[in-house]
């Protein structure tokens, strides 16, 4: 089967390629350095060319609200232009857990559009939702830095490896359309705050974490049901401090 991978050299694409490369797939990465260009359109009708399955996992590279909106509505409906050109039978996408419960969040309302963009494209589709990567940690953290202390919530989150993550979306390409959405998370669920403390202890960075029940994620104010799995998910079992042993000193 033979599978292209949008995003395929980033941190979640690269393993899908090296997932999909050991079952015996046949694997290939898109990217604007291969001469794929999903916001010009540029290059994509052409690499889908006999592709069985499409799997986006691209990220915005501006997190500004009108930015990461423009980049995944018409980054996605570029594919979905190409695909029907190119009579792709699969659309696999990368999405958020909890995306459509936080509407003030300019990133999460990208999201949703996204989905709503593949759902409605008449393409057999599946949209993975995933939580928050454990990759993400220092990331938040930045987020929500003023001055060396960092505010955060205490709202629960259920963070998830990328490895994970990459298992998630490959099993999803290499199985039937589901015209809908599946979600994986973490094992554990553990509170925003709690999640940053820990890993910033871990990397020995001295940023204090306060605890703040307004402090925006993203600029959306959340709670325990905002960006968990709601109903059924997949769960996978690499813990956060399993991920932290790992790490490089």
């Amino acid at each position: 089967m033979l599978v292209v991978v949008i995003g395929g050299t980033g941190l979640i694409g690269s393993k899908v390629i090296a997932n999909l490369t050991a079952l015996g797939h046949d694997a290939v990465a898109a990217s604007p350095r291969s001469g794929v260009d999903t916001i010009s359109g540029e290059g994509v009708s052409a690499a889908l060319a006999g592709a069985d399955v499409v799997v986006d996992v691209t990220n915005s590279p501006s997190f500004a609200d009108d930015d990461v909106l423009a980049f995944f509505t018409t980054s996605t409906q570029n594919l979905l232009t190409a695909e029907r050109e190119q009579g792709v039978g699969h659309h696999v996408a990368l999405s958020v857990v909890g995306a459509a419960g936080v509407p003030d969040s300019g990133y999460m309302r990208a999201k949703v559009a996204q989905e709503k963009l593949i759902a409605e494209s008449g393409i057999p589709y599946t949209i993975v939702r995933a939580t928050q990567f454990y990759e993400f940690v220092e990331a938040i953290a930045g987020s929500a830095d003023a001055g060396g202390t960092v505010r955060l919530p205490h709202a629960a989150m259920q963070p998830i490896a990328a490895a994970d993550v990459a298992t998630g979306v490959t099993r999803a390409a290499v199985g039937d359309p589901v015209n809908g959405a599946v979600e994986i998370a973490g094992p554990e669920r553990v509170g925003m705050d709690d999640f940053v403390r820990t890993g910033l202890a871990a990397k020995g960075d001295p940023r204090t974490v306060v605890t703040d029940p307004a402090a925006p994620y993203f600029g959306a104010v959340i709670d325990d049901s905002s960006i968990v799995p709601a109903g059924p998910a997949t769960l996978f079992e690499t813990t956060f401090a399993q991920w932290l042993s790992a790490q490089p000193v």
